[in-house]
């Protein structure tokens, strides 16, 4: 069927008088233009037909028909020609200014769909906007359009505006748009005005800040004025709180002239007025940080003062009257038959609301007056913790939720690592100690007592509905996370309010009403002594016992984690009727085969809980339950966790450990390496746990399974095979050594020598050759040649002699008969005449270092000699090898050697950087006490040859006096001090770069004397040479990931100079040319790139002391850095951000938007590009797509841009999946 055709049958259908027809016309044009756009497209006389026919049926006389005609013209706007895409507004737009009522209200939602079906990209948008604004703007100003059509026009303009800010900027107007906006402000209609309101607000970012200052002289400050008119004051305090809302940066110059004006409005007795001067002020806290900090204590008073406003209550406003107001609905059908006054009248909840919203805007935004919150604005959430209105209760608990969540993240802790410094100690031992309890957790111990009563009090009364006593359960889960053990006094209240819960059966309403409840209890139970609950069990346990046999599997799931807590605090329990019951339960889950996979693991935890914590009960049973625990099919992760867990805190018996190995030995069978990490660590204990010793054929059976394992294709699974041979090696020496020497030797070779095997998996092949060594006294003369050869062998890629090296030192270490043969065979291929293999001569070295850093090599001085000699070696890395061997052979007798390295470091320039890096193995491997005694040696020499050297020397040297500077902080930290404003740049790079190294002590009295020179030394932050000032933020960096006690209190002294060095400075710019094409080189990227890594380790360390609103300030501007590296460190940011600061991040989500959408459109691909850009682009858009959906979190609508990007990025083909996943963790 040609299109032609197609299309001209559609129009007779749309010409039928029935009106069926007319509207299949519609529905079967819509339905091809989605299949195929084109169907439409091609004939444009064709096409207009078709246009004028939808659009003279959106004038339909029938309903349906008009509806569906609007949205085919949703779906038209997007395949449009210029021409016909005009006619189609002009036309909409005369419909809606016309006096018809219906076909204006069809016009507009026309008008509507259109500017929502728009397509984002491409020119039609640009256009629409252009055709469009300037008509609706035009009917607007005209006098004669309605109040209704007014209304859709300005909700149209608004959908524009959000969807195409760029678009809507750049077109050219007669009037601009806020100057044909303003007047509605006092349009009769309260409706057009809040209509009004949004979309100016919206067109204020994009305009002139002129045509703002004007808005403010003439609608804003005057009607703040205190004699301005009642409604034209509400109108403004709205457009105030809509402003700062979108376009926080433009009002915020003007605060001081309106927050005094807000402040004044609130006390004039209107309601309506005073809700919105609340909603104003919160809008700007929020979104004015910084300039709003000055009126702060009058906003708090404020807010302090209307959320006790209820002038229809005359009740005991303090709120001590807890038990009157304990259940606010008893006498309700009273006070109605009493007083005609209804509820329904009263609106004075909405100000105590908006004045709790205001609160919480001052909590989640301002961590830094955390402690003053508690003496100012807690005690005031407390005392109405009984409003009489539930949305206001409920409000008013969600608040202090967030309190005490900041408490969580900025308060320290109770018990805080940092008292322990010497900064704290001196505080402690010189302050008043009234002073010293001035913290969050002291000031909310002191209020617990009246918050806990107050809300109890609440929740006690049996008419409580459902969602009061979730929040006020949710309010005490938060509490005893914050405080734990902090409502030992309020157990009655406690045990009774839970008890009337978990009475009830569950319901779909109720459900979550029961796992929160359950999770508190679990909660309580594991923060509060037993004495304090043990009097109430007996009337708890019943209910709970209950719950267990709930049909809904997380309710059944949550129970058994209650009694887990239980038997975990009560340690030891007896038995008793409820633990003998809990058992039983437990059992029957285990043994039914359609038990739900969450129950089952909690059952499997809480039967392990009653092994360790009531073994009487356990061990008067049959042990039935190991074999429902053990089983074959389905997953066994869980069951593995527990055997572990009974394994190593009860003795079950030899019998029960047998079974658990056989049992374990099938998993290891098993294809996959899902959970066999957790096998092997189980089966280590179950080993060391048999008390009368390994049964002899459990080697033999053990030893085939873990043969499978000896393989660089796992090295996780390999370290742990290493370590249960070793440990059988221990434990059955005698059996195990044989199984091990016929079956294993050759493959451990085979491993040893591979550059995959390091850290755990290294320390586990150590412990394997010292276990195997001590197991039999002649395998070290077999191993030690056999390790070399097996080496050798292999292919270079594939070996790492260093590894073979530390292998063989562990082997002698073992059996020290061997070491003077090892020695004088591998020394021997030290010397020229030997011809060995190169790579023989780098394996020699280090196993001649290794040996020589626990074996005094003094009398065989020869041997160091023929290894100096190789620092001259043309190969890299055999003089690599050689300083190595040197550094090490030095430790093993430092008084003869030593001074042999200081002298080359001193006098051989040619030999002065493989002196200092066999300096820094003497350095790194000493003991304390070894290199106390030579650090005056070294010192002198380290520095004075650090200048003026190049970067790889001043490295090494500088590594080297960081570790030297820790024997003797007092003696050497004021020798580094005295250089930092040395005129060498280099000699202040060496002096900043030992510093890095010092923070491995972790003793108090370096700190002691550190801490004082400190900010001095990060000074060089500021430093004039780029190189300093890199390693001034890397050490910064280090300082706060291992020493943030020390760092927090000089933040605002050092902060500037960190967010300084993460602006990009156009001067570090410099454009290469390579060949025909330019390059562009910034040579301040790592500079910029190690200040925002530091940030990111400040946001972990030292959150509580940063100012989140500056801190944002740099994070935003990272994610459209030119670096790529530096986006993901700022999406990481975000991340993070969105879980410790969601209030604060919320208010900039307007700002980042821009930067994410630009980084999710990927890489624009050109005839240069290559794949590996294309993946580069890939991984940069899964950070980015992190951040988005962490956000997405807490945006909540404070971000309407945002939100659109969110909706844009659920329907986008390509990661739609993934971002569901994402928010769905």
């Amino acid at each position: 069927m040609t299109k032609v055709y197609l299309m001209n049958s559609l129009i007779e259908k749309m010409q039928s008088p029935d009106q069926d027809f007319r509207f299949m016309g519609l529905n079967d044009l819509m339905t091809e233009i989605k299949q195929d756009p084109s169907s439409f497209q091609g004939d444009e006389a064709v096409e207009n037909k078709i246009l004028s026919m939808v659009l003279s049926l959106v004038e339909d006389k029938i309903s349906e028909v008009k509806n569906q005609a609007v949205k085919c013209l949703g779906q038209l706007i997007k395949i449009l020609r210029q021409t016909q895409m005009e006619l189609v507004v002009d036309k909409l737009i005369d419909f809606s200014g016309g006096k018809d009522e219906e076909l204006r209200d069809i016009a507009g939602l026309a008008l509507k769909t259109i500017t929502a079906e728009l397509p984002p990209d491409g020119k039609i948008a640009a256009t629409a906007c252009a055709k469009l604004t300037p008509k609706l703007l035009g009917q607007i100003q005209n006098p004669s359009t309605p109040p209704e059509a007014l209304i859709e026009t300005l909700a149209i303009l608004s959908i524009l505006i959000s969807r195409f800010p760029n678009h809507i900027s750049t077109t050219n107007y007669t009037t601009p748009p806020l100057q044909v906006l303003a007047p509605l402000l006092s349009h009769p209609r309260p409706v057009v005005r809040k209509r009004a309101i949004i979309t100016l607000s919206q067109f204020i970012p994009i305009s002139n800040s002129s045509l703002f200052a004007d808005l403010l002289k003439s609608d804003v400050l005057p009607n703040l004025a205190p004699s301005a008119n009642l409604e034209k004051q509400r109108t403004t305090v709205q457009l105030v709180a809509a402003v700062a809302r979108h376009s926080p940066s433009q009002i915020a110059p003007a605060l001081s002239n309106i927050v005094p004006g807000i402040l004044q409005a609130i006390e004039k007795e209107d309601d309506e007025l005073r809700e919105g001067c609340l909603q104003a002020l919160e809008a700007l806290v929020l979104r004015c940080p910084t300039e709003i900090d000055l009126y702060l204590p009058s906003i708090i008073e404020v807010g302090n003062k209307f959320i006790k406003y209820d002038p229809n209550y005359a009740g005991d406003e303090d709120g001590d009257d807890d038990e009157e107001m304990a259940d606010p609905d008893e006498d309700e059908d009273e006070e109605e038959e009493l007083d005609e006054y209804s509820d329904d009248e009263d609106t004075s909840y909405k100000i105590r609301r908006s004045a709790t919203k205001l609160l919480a805007g001052v909590i989640g935004t301002r961590p830094d007056r955390l402690t003053r919150t508690y003496k100012d604005i807690s005690p005031i959430l407390i005392s109405r913790f009984n409003d009489r209105e539930e949305t206001v209760r409920l409000e008013i608990w969600a608040t202090y939720v967030v309190l005490l969540t900041q408490t969580t993240l900025y308060g320290g802790l109770p018990d805080s690592k940092d008292e322990a410094s010497p900064r704290g100690k001196r505080k402690r031992d010189t302050e008043d100690p009234m002073d010293l309890e001035e913290t969050p957790y002291t000031l909310l111990k002191a209020q617990v007592p009246a918050l806990s009563k107050a809300l109890l009090n609440q929740l006690k009364s049996p008419k409580t509905s459902p969602a009061v006593l979730q929040a006020g359960f949710g309010l005490l889960h938060a509490l005893l996370t914050v405080l734990p053990g902090s409502l030992s006094t309020q157990v009655p209240l406690i045990v009774s309010t839970s008890k009337s819960v978990l009475s009830q059966a569950p319901t779909t309403s109720t459900s979550t009403l029961h796992l929160t409840c359950l999770s508190f209890l679990a909660l309580f139970f594991s923060t509060h002594s037993p004495n304090v609950f043990a009097g109430s069990l007996p009337s708890l346990t019943p209910v709970l016992l209950k719950s267990l046999g709930e049909r809904h599997p997380r309710i059944a799931s949550e129970s058994f984690r209650v009694f887990s807590a239980l038997l975990n605090s009560l340690k030891p329990v007896k038995a008793t009727d409820w633990t003998v019951a809990l058992y039983d339960q437990a059992l029957s889950r285990l043994s039914s085969h359609d038990t739900d996979a969450e129950v089952r693991g909690c059952a499997e935890d809480c039967m392990a809980d009653i092994w360790i914590c009531a073994t009487d009960v356990a061990m008067s049973k049959d042990k039935k339950e190991w074999e429902y625990i053990c089983r074959t099919t389905g997953k066994t992760d869980g069951a593995v966790r527990v055997i572990t867990k009974v394994a190593r805190e009860v003795s079950v018996g030899d019998d029960w450990a047998n079974g658990c190995v056989s049992w374990l030995m099938g998993l290891l069978r098993k294809s996959g390496r899902a959970g066999k990490v957790e096998v092997f660590g189980a089966l280590d204990v179950l080993l060391k746990s048999y008390k009368s010793g390994l049964p002899p054929a459990l080697p033999s059976n053990l030893i085939p399974q873990v043969k499978t394992y000896i393989s660089t294709s796992d090295i996780s699974l390999l370290s742990q095979a290493l370590s249960t041979l070793a440990l059988l090696l221990e434990l059955s020496p005698s059996i195990t050594f044989p199984e091990v020497e016929h079956d294993l030797l050759n493959e451990i070779y085979n491993v040893t020598h591979s550059p995959l095997v390091s850290g755990v998996a290294l320390e586990s092949l150590f412990r394997f050759f010292a276990a195997l060594v001590q197991a039999d006294n002649q395998i070290a003369t077999h191993v030690v040649p056999n390790l070399v050869i097996s080496a050798e062998k292999a292919p270079k890629a594939e070996s790492s002699p260093s590894n073979v090296a530390k292998c063989i030192a562990q082997v002698v270490k073992n059996q020290l008969g061997v070491a003077a043969g090892t020695i004088a065979e591998y020394s021997k291929y030290l010397k020229k005449t030997a011809k060995a293999k190169p790579s023989l001569v780098i394996l020699s070295l280090l196993i001649v270092g290794e040996l020589g850093r626990f074996i005094d090599m003094s009398n065989q001085r020869d041997i160091f000699v023929l290894v100096v000699d190789h620092f001259g070696s043309e190969q890299e890395e055999m003089r690599a090898a050689a300083a190595f061997a040197a550094g090490n052979i030095a430790i093993g007798n430092l008084h003869q050697f030593l001074p042999v390295i200081v002298k080359m470091v001193e006098s051989d320039p040619k030999k002065r950087l493989l002196a200092l890096h066999a300096a820094k193995e003497v350095v790194t491997h000493c003991s304390q006490g070894q290199l106390e005694g030579v650090a005056d040696l070294l010192w002198g020499p380290l520095f004075e040859n650090s200048q003026n050297a190049e970067e790889s020397t001043r490295n090494v040297a500088a590594a080297c006096l960081g570790k030297l500077a820790t024997t003797h902080p007092s003696r050497y930290l004021p020798q580094l001090h005295a250089r930092i404003k040395d005129t060498n740049p280099d000699t202040r790079a060496t002096v900043v770069s030992a510093i890095r190294y010092t923070f491995a002590d972790t003793s108090q009295s370096f700190d002691e004397v550190f801490s004082p020179l400190l900010v001095d030394f990060l000074s060089l932050m500021a430093d004039e040479n780029l190189v300093v000032r890199r390693l001034a933020l890397s050490t910064l960096n280090s300082a706060a990931r291992t020493k943030p006690h020390l760092v927090r209190d000089h933040l605002v002294a050092l902060l500037p100079n960190l967010y300084k060095e993460t602006v990009i400075d156009p001067t570090l710019i410099r454009i290469v040319q390579m060949g025909p094409w330019s390059h562009k080189v910034d040579d301040g990227l790592e500079t910029r790139k190690t200040a925002y890594e530091t940030m990111y380790t400040l946001l972990d360390t030292c959150l509580s002391k940063l100012n989140l609103h500056e801190f944002l300030g740099r994070v935003i501007p990272g994610l459209s850095d030119d670096s790529d590296e530096i986006k993901v460190i700022s999406h990481m940011m975000l991340f993070r951000l969105s879980q410790v600061a969601p209030a604060a991040v919320a208010q900039r989500l307007d700002e980042a938007t821009p930067q994410l959408e630009k980084t999710m459109k990927g890489a624009t691909v050109t005839k240069d590009t290559v794949k590996q850009d294309l993946e580069r682009a890939a991984e940069l858009q899964r950070s980015a797509l992190r951040a988005v959906a962490a956000l997405s979190k807490i945006s909540a609508g404070v971000s309407p841009k945002f939100d659109l990007f969110v909706e844009e990025m659920k329907k986008n083909p390509t990661w739609s999946n993934e971002f569901k996943e994402l928010v769905g963790q």
